[in-house]
């Protein structure tokens, strides 16, 4: 079930690239990613009233909480910024080198994983085919995948150690906070929030529907161990490919049918592991600085 969860999680993620690539025609990187958060922290209140759940504030919570959110803040303002610069598919390939990074960082080399990844790396580079000559964006989101490499270990620890529901929403609030005077800087003009179905619909998927994601996320990750989730995000940039070529106009050729076909058959291999559910905790994630 977590699995199965995590795959239509996935494509909600999928679905935020093109989402996210239209809207920054109208609204610069910052300011949309400000409003997605502002939103989705919203329902995240509106959520927590309405079944009358406690916000833990114990110290452990408050101090995961800003833990997870440097890795997430970074991870979001570098992809974002670096969508504006380069196509929603290179992003979404490039942000996948998470699938490496994650086992790469908990020092987890069982042999399955590995195969399965080899077959995701392999059938990414086949979908997106990025450009050999690469772009500020394309550096930007290489810093992306690392962030959100670093918030996947965070979260496979920290859920099973404090209240998840509060550790998601205080991530939220806390990055409504830290992009708040970014905004003020990057100083949009009014019309960039004008509400035209562009933005409105770019908002829904992002700061609505991703913030449901999301939550799904933080709940596999207290019993899915963190490789398998990454691995199983794989299949992100399937999705992200099919529906920029959908919506876009972005090219999906033979090479790219084949490559979405080698990821799932990566996320079945992997993700089905006879020892996925892991009890090992994982690394001491060190505060960064």
């Amino acid at each position: 079930m977590p699995r199965f969860a995590l795959l239509l999680t996935t494509l909600i993620w999928g679905a935020t690239f093109p989402a996210t690539k239209v809207a920054l025609e109208q609204i610069p990187p910052l300011s949309f990613l400000f409003l997605r958060f502002l939103l989705g922290t919203i329902l995240v209140g509106v959520v927590f009233l309405l079944w009358r759940r406690r916000l833990h504030r114990e110290p452990a919570v408050l101090r995961a909480g800003a833990i997870a959110t440097c890795w997430l803040f970074l991870g979001y303002v570098l992809q974002t910024v670096g969508l504006h610069y380069t196509t929603a598919s290179n992003s979404a390939f490039i942000t996948a080198l998470y699938v490496i990074i994650v086992p790469l960082v908990l020092r987890r080399f069982d042999r399955r994983v590995w195969v399965a990844t080899g077959i995701a790396t392999a059938g990414l580079w086949l979908l997106v085919n990025p450009s050999a000559s690469g772009n500020l964006g394309d550096l930007l989101t290489l810093g992306c995948a690392l962030a959100f490499a670093g918030h996947i270990a965070c979260l496979e620890r920290f859920t099973r150690e404090v209240d998840a529901p509060s550790l998601f929403a205080w991530q939220m609030m806390a990055m409504v906070v830290l992009l708040l005077p970014i905004l003020l800087i990057e100083r949009a003009p009014v019309e960039a929030f004008a509400p035209t179905s562009m933005l409105l619909i770019g908002l829904g998927i992002t700061g609505g529907l991703a913030t449901g994601a999301f939550a799904v996320q933080m709940w596999a990750q207290r019993i899915l161990p963190a490789q398998q989730v990454a691995l199983i995000f794989a299949s992100e940039p399937a999705y992200a490919a099919w529906l920029s070529w959908y919506f876009l106009g972005e090219t999906l050729d033979l090479q790219g049918w084949v490559g979405s076909a080698l990821i799932l058959v990566a996320v079945l291999v992997g993700s089905w592991d006879s020892g996925s559910t892991s009890s090992e905790p994982a690394v001491r994630v060190v505060e960064p600085a």
